[in-house]
């Protein structure tokens, strides 16, 4: 078993409902077992087309049995259930579930980057990171969540 860790987000749509929805099918499918779920938060949208509405961001650890490569096939799949269209890069989306930890694994593929290449830079991200996971460690860095919170929302200050 795998303790992994996902970003969970929506801008279109009943938003909340939405990433309930995945939540749910991530246990009903058997993919995995989900053990915490931060508070959502909502933030203006970073990049992408203009005029995009606002998201629901959260966070959430998760117990699965599923290799990183499986999981997210699985976690795409799960999207589309929940009506995801893909669209455009960074468009407005129903739901996104984004792997972006997995233990202490390093993975780069085309397909898939673990730790989350961006996730570091983001503040949306680590906010609801840190509610449920402060100590996990980035296994590149070694610095943890909280760590890292800490230095972009002082960047974000400064």
């Amino acid at each position: 078993m795998a303790i992994v860790y996902i970003g969970l987000g929506a801008n279109l749509g009943d938003r909340e409902a939405n990433i309930r929805a995945a939540l749910a099918r991530l246990e009903e499918s058997h993919v995995a077992r989900v053990r915490r779920v931060s508070r959502l938060i909502e933030t203006s949208p970073i990049g992408g087309p203009p005029g995009q509405p606002k998201y629901l961001n959260g966070a959430a650890e998760i117990e699965t049995e599923l290799v990183p490569l499986e999981l997210l096939a699985a976690l795409k799949e799960i999207e589309a259930a929940v009506g995801r269209v893909r669209r455009e890069r960074w468009a407005a989306r129903e739901v996104d579930l984004d792997i972006l930890l997995y233990g202490d694994e390093i993975l780069r593929e085309a397909a898939l980057e673990i730790p989350h290449p961006r996730m570091w830079e983001r503040e949306f991200v680590l906010r609801p990171l840190a509610e449920i996971a402060p100590g996990a460690v980035d296994p590149l860095t070694k610095m943890t969540v909280a760590e890292h919170l800490a230095l972009v929302a002082g960047l974000k200050k400064g």
